[in-house]
C-alpha cells in the first residue's frame, strides 16, 4: 500500500461552494493532520520515547463513511468532506483532511472535534516507526 497524494484544499473549497447547500453555510472548517517527528506517548503523557521516523496507516472505509454519516445529523451541519491517506507516511506527511460547512462556528467546531475523533479512535490504524 502506497500513501496517495494530497487533495487540493482550493479545488475542495471551490466544489463546496458550488453545492446546493452553499446558501446555508456560514463557516467552512479544515482539519489537516501531518505525521509529526514526535511520538504521540511523548506529547500526550511526558513519556520519554524516541522521536517518529514515519507512520504505517490504514482504515476502515465502511467506518468513516458512518462517521460522515452520524456527524450530519449534528445541528447546522451541511457539508463534509474527508480524504484519508494510507500506507508508509513520512515525518510530515499527510494523514487526513476534514473539510465541514455549517451554518456557525460553534456548530461547525464542534462537528469538526467530533468527527476527527470518531475516526482516529474507530477508524484508523496509526502505527509510530522509530529507528
Amino acid at each position: 500500500m502506497t500513501k496517495k497524494p494530497s487533495p487540493s484544499i482550493e479545488a475542495w473549497l471551490k466544489e463546496a461552494k458550488a453545492d446546493p447547500s452553499a446558501r446555508n453555510v456560514g463557516m467552512y472548517l479544515v482539519h489537516n493532520g501531518t505525521v509529526r517527528e514526535s511520538a504521540k506517548a511523548r506529547v500526550r503523557h511526558g513519556e520519554d520515547v524516541a522521536d517518529v521516523t514515519g507512520m504505517e496507516f490504514s482504515y476502515d472505509e465502511a467506518k468513516v463513511e458512518a462517521a460522515i454519516a452520524e456527524a450530519y445529523k449534528l445541528p447546522g451541519i451541511y457539508y463534509i468532506k474527508a480524504w484519508l491517506n494510507e500506507g508508509y507516511l513520512e515525518v510530515g506527511d499527510d494523514i487526513m483532511y476534514v473539510l465541514i460547512g455549517g451554518d456557525i462556528r460553534p456548530n461547525v467546531v464542534n462537528c469538526l472535534q467530533s468527527l476527527v475523533e470518531t475516526i482516529k479512535t474507530q477508524c484508523v490504524k496509526e502505527i509510530e516507526l522509530n529507528n
